[in-house]
């Protein structure tokens, strides 16, 4: 853990904090990256399906291109429990996005997936890093983004794939969850993703309550301080809307609120809905940490 001397905010000490990732680079010292969320799932928790189809779900990507993501993420089933989905199904649900996606941007590319095959297919269609927000409850599928030299994130749940977990208790949340984070990275490690290509995520909301993703948040350091580039997937979730009487789609403010608190407390890329609305959030933040040199400067100089 470092301070830096200009700002006195916390900083930590990033695993290799300078990455290529996909056709992008990134300085995770001082930069942040904002990721969209681009679900292709009729039960998705934020749009209900509106994305579903594949013509909205391509106009999804091309409209967080525009509002200047960083990083979009595609997903085919969603965490919470519901139907199952076939391999097949989820393939399909994915793969064509990944490949539109491609064809219209450098942007990184990642894929949320449980499923190995799944993760195989769309790396070799052209996404550049998995998403596994189940602490790599199958560990084939770090396998396959080792084959692929591809990049992995880690997120901390702690339910199955899809499986109910209600009333999770814990004594510690960030400890707990920092542990289990530190045990998944050296299960990647082991299969062979080196330690360059991994991203963790304390996964706010995932069997956790209200109470549980406000304290991870106000200890997110902890989390940091394990050294990899932190994601912090907090956009419109409930912990949220519960926490300032805003149900589902009345959120952004308290989600913007959050992203800059999680960039204070470490982390480096933040996963959104309301892209348009982030971006220039996130861009202020870094201004004022002095790590993005104003746009332009005429205020009491010109």
């Amino acid at each position: 853990m470092t301070e830096d001397a200009s700002s006195r905010i916390f900083s930590p000490e990033i695993i290799s904090p300078k990455r290529v990732i996909g056709h992008r680079t990134f300085d995770f010292s001082r930069q942040v990256a904002v990721m969209a969320i681009i679900n292709r799932t009729p039960d998705s928790f934020h749009d209900r399906g509106r994305t579903f189809a594949l013509d909205k779900a391509v106009e999804a990507v091309e409209k967080a291109i525009a509002d200047e993501a960083d990083w979009l993420d595609i997903g085919g089933v969603p965490f919470a429990p519901g139907p199952a989905v076939s391999e097949e199904e989820e393939i399909d649900r994915v793969l064509p996005v990944v490949r539109a996606a491609r064809e219209r941007t450098d942007a990184v590319i990642s894929v949320e997936t449980y499923n190995p095959a799944v993760a195989r297919a769309v790396l070799a269609g052209g996404a550049d890093v998995i998403n596994n927000v189940t602490g790599l409850h199958d560990p084939g599928l770090a396998d396959a983004v080792a084959e692929a030299g591809a990049g992995l994130i880690i997120t901390h749940s702690l339910a199955a794939p899809r499986t109910p977990h209600p009333r999770p208790v814990y004594e510690d949340v960030a400890g707990e969850v920092a542990a289990f984070l530190r045990e998944r990275a050296e299960l990647a490690l082991s299969r062979g993703v080196p330690a360059e290509r991994i991203i963790l995520d304390p996964g706010h909301d995932l069997n956790k309550n209200t109470f549980h993703s406000l304290e991870l948040t106000r200890r997110l350091s902890e989390i940091a301080e394990i050294g990899y580039p932190l994601l912090a997937a907090v956009s419109n979730k409930d912990f949220i809307g519960e926490s300032i009487d805003r149900e589902q789609q009345e959120r952004v403010e308290g989600t913007i609120a959050t992203v800059a608190v999680c960039i204070l407390q470490g982390a480096r890329i933040v996963r959104v809905h309301d892209v348009r609305e982030v971006v220039p959030a996130v861009r202020m933040v870094e201004a004022i940490l002095g790590w993005r040199p104003p746009a332009w400067t005429r205020h009491n100089i010109v």
